[in-house]
């Protein structure tokens, strides 16, 4: 096992009991070396609270970076949370994925030079992100298969295979699967340097695909995807998507245009403005 510093990057706005679902998640990973920023994009007090509960005992050093809610500025958020990571590797996921308990150390098992991971993630129906508990998390019942069908019998096929597979197996389905390799925030992952030389996020964007067009500017630079999605798994949890709209998702596509006919590694609109 490759012994790399990680820092695990968490979105959050106004999910405390999702994120409180998540964090369980993270305290029982099998890699130890990785510390947490929570990059809240304007959460209430209760966010804070909650936070602030976990770091009294948490196994892991937790950071929690907050701004004003202004309205969706993730990626600025995300930005200030690249730079202020201490360690080498950045993993990117959402406050509303729990991990499997293996989830940190499969990212460690495969970060490589001049690659970005790209994870899995299983999507779960209201019901069942609203029955996991703090037990069902910490004895990792919610991701047996049998019990997730037990409680909510419409697990997709797609879900279940990601689930069901293990050793061999997922490696296999990595390999095979005609999916290709895409950086999505729910579970992504690469190396520090990389995400500074290309600016970070582009931060003009906002709800939809402001993450697969910073996928394609590591491609640009140089920097090729890697499927990992059968072998580091992490569990969606559902809820509403108030600030999604049709006029955000056209504009991040005009940038994603231009950035893939450019074939641009450096976003003006960054952690630098240039």
């Amino acid at each position: 096992m490759k012994n790399i510093n990680i820092t695990v990057i968490i979105s959050t706005y106004n999910a405390p009991k999702w994120l409180e679902k998540v964090l369980w998640g993270y305290s029982i990973q099998t890699y130890k070396n990785f510390d947490i920023i929570i990059a809240d994009d304007g959460s209430k007090e209760d966010t804070r609270t909650l936070i602030e509960e976990f770091k009294k005992d948490f196994p892991f050093k937790i950071y929690h970076l907050w701004h004003k809610d202004k309205g969706y500025r993730r990626q600025e958020l995300l930005n200030r949370a690249i730079v202020k990571a201490k360690n080498e590797y950045i993993l990117m996921t959402d406050g509303d994925c729990i991990p499997k308990n293996d989830f940190v150390e499969v990212h460690a098992r495969y970060a490589t030079k001049n690659r970005f991971l790209s994870g899995g993630y299983c999507k779960l129906s209201i019901k069942l992100s609203n029955h996991i508990s703090k037990d069902d998390i910490l004895k990792e019942r919610c991701f047996d298969i049998k019990w997730l069908k037990s409680i909510d019998k419409n697990l997709g096929f797609s879900q279940t295979l990601k689930l069901a597979s293990s050793g061999f197996t997922e490696q296999l389905l990595d390999k095979v699967t005609p999916t290709n390799p895409t950086f999505n925030n729910m579970n992504s992952s690469g190396w520090k340097d990389d995400y500074i030389a290309i600016n970070g996020y582009d931060e003009r964007m906002q709800y939809g695909g402001p993450d697969r067009e910073l996928g394609g500017r590591f491609k640009n630079y140089g920097v090729r995807g890697l499927q990992i999605r059968h072998q580091a798994v992490c569990l969606h949890l559902d809820h509403s998507r108030g600030y999604k709209n049709k006029e955000s998702i056209e504009k991040n596509l005009a940038i994603s245009k231009v950035s893939r006919e450019n074939k641009v590694i450096k976003t003006p609109y960054g952690i630098e403005k240039l």
